[in-house]
């Protein structure tokens, strides 16, 4: 029952997100002033399937130096913890459930750099590999903060299981109780998935698109495909962790959908950081900042406590 859930779940997963690769395309292009896909099917619906077959036909084109066995695993790598954390959606039939699903989220988080360093790193392209470097230097600079943040709403709840956070949010959302924290965990969650305004492993004009430049066909999307599902899993956890985590109602994938949306939105509207900035962002204001809102709920908790 456990499996068949699951892989239902994962099939539902890579449907949202050719949907959601349409609905990106058709957003930018009418902050564009244009149509965007429109052909293919009833206002270009068929559009992603046509992308993902044309994508997975193609061949697959391997550098000659190239370190060929971590080459062709990285992007399943990227893939397969795509998949893992997925594995945290809050079933309430108890299908199955984490006590320490935050603590799980970390882990995998962490392990995601492994595989843009080594997919940058195997291409034996100075090109990738400036961009995965760049790439590694803002997801791990971003994950201290974002730690930080998690563990200030855990005081909260004093739980690592995220359906613990349905059941404290009842009444009021942690997004009213955290404010400041709320605008730098969405912000932190742009540079993690490395999204506009944040994207510089391919913003530079040099690095043509960043580590996975040298990839083509399955590789690459597989690459894409584990972007996109952090994503969708980011507007998941920020909806679970902040916005009330209503799982009895339609709501919460309508916030869902929201979040999916803003993030599309930001990219359309936003011009890109300069790199400098992006790490002053981080270390100069997010981590101050969220490790005083820390100290502040674990000192109102002893005080709580002794009281």
């Amino acid at each position: 029952m456990f499996l068949l859930i699951y892989v239902l779940m994962i099939i539902c997963v890579l449907i949202c997100v050719s949907f959601v690769t349409l609905l990106e395309r058709k957003v930018l292009g009418y902050i564009q002033l244009r149509k965007g896909p429109n052909k293919l099917g009833f206002m270009g619906i068929v559009q992603p399937f046509s992308d993902g077959i044309k994508l997975f036909f193609k061949e697959q084109i391997f550098p000659y130096k190239s370190n060929n066995l971590i080459y062709y695993m990285s992007p399943i790598f990227l893939l397969i913890i795509s998949f893992f954390m997925w594995s945290l959606y809050p079933f309430l039939y108890n299908v199955y459930n984490f006590n320490y699903g935050l603590l799980f989220f970390m882990v995998c988080t962490g392990m995601g750099v492994y595989g843009v360093m080594l997919s940058g790193w195997s291409s034996n392209s100075n090109y990738s590999l400036l961009g995965s470097l760049r790439s590694v230097a803002q997801v791990i600079s971003y994950e201290v903060s974002m730690i930080m943040i998690m563990l200030c709403l855990v005081i909260f709840v004093f739980s690592y299981n995220l359906l613990d956070f349905m059941y404290y949010q009842t009444k009021c959302w942690f997004m009213f109780l955290s404010f400041p924290l709320f605008f730098c965990w969405l912000s932190s969650c742009l540079a993690e998935t490395n999204r506009s305004p944040f994207d510089f492993a391919e913003g530079e004009s040099e690095l043509v698109s960043g580590f996975n430049v040298e990839y083509s066909s399955g590789g690459f999307a597989f690459i894409f495909l584990s972007e996109y599902m952090n994503i969708i899993f980011m507007s998941l956890l920020t909806n679970i962790i902040f916005m009330g985590c209503d799982l009895y109602s339609f709501m919460f994938y309508i916030k869902i959908m929201i979040l999916v949306f803003w993030f599309i939105w930001v990219r359309g509207v936003l011009p890109r950081f300069r790199y400098d900035k992006l790490m002053y962002l981080t270390w100069k204001l997010f981590l101050p900042l969220s490790l005083n809102m820390f100290l502040f709920y674990l000192g109102l908790l002893i005080f709580m406590l002794i009281k």
